[in-house]
């Protein structure tokens, strides 16, 4: 039992650190897809102000925009791989959970066995007792 307790603590830590990768990976996704934002929004207001945007211009932001779609899709390749270790990392801790709780009600049954047992044998002892008495007294 103190094993599969101590394997069910190890399981709730990998899980709770692939939940904490899986909350950064989140916020970078986020700062990405900002960072993105930012850029479409100063690429759109240096077009509005009716600047003539050179070639130059225009390919430096189309390569920002490419590079940071780059980013964001691998990020949220990660995200997808880091959410499937999480299933299975929750799954197992499940499984522990589980079995520790079948650990438990057997031990907790054998336990109520073995009182009444011990309890049927004092009884046994004290009927005995109880007719020995008896059979003084007459």
């Amino acid at each position: 039992m103190k094993v599969t307790q101590r394997k069910k603590d190890d399981a709730e830590m990998q899980f709770a650190e692939v939940s904490r990768r899986l909350e950064e990976q989140r916020s970078a996704l986020q700062n990405l897809l900002q960072q993105l934002q930012t850029g479409q929004r100063e690429f759109s207001e240096m077009t509005k102000e009716g600047k003539t945007v050179n070639v130059g211009v225009i390919m430096t932001y189309n390569n920002f925009f490419n590079w940071k779609r780059a980013q964001i899709e691998q990020q949220q390749q990660l995200i997808l791989r880091t959410t499937q270790e999480r299933q299975q990392k929750l799954k197992k801790l499940m499984e522990l959970i589980t079995y520790l709780k079948s650990i438990e009600q057997l031990k907790e049954k054998r336990l109520r066995e073995y009182n009444e047992e011990l309890l049927f044998e004092e009884q046994k002892m004290l009927d005995e007792i109880g007719l020995q008495l008896s059979v003084r007294n007459h």
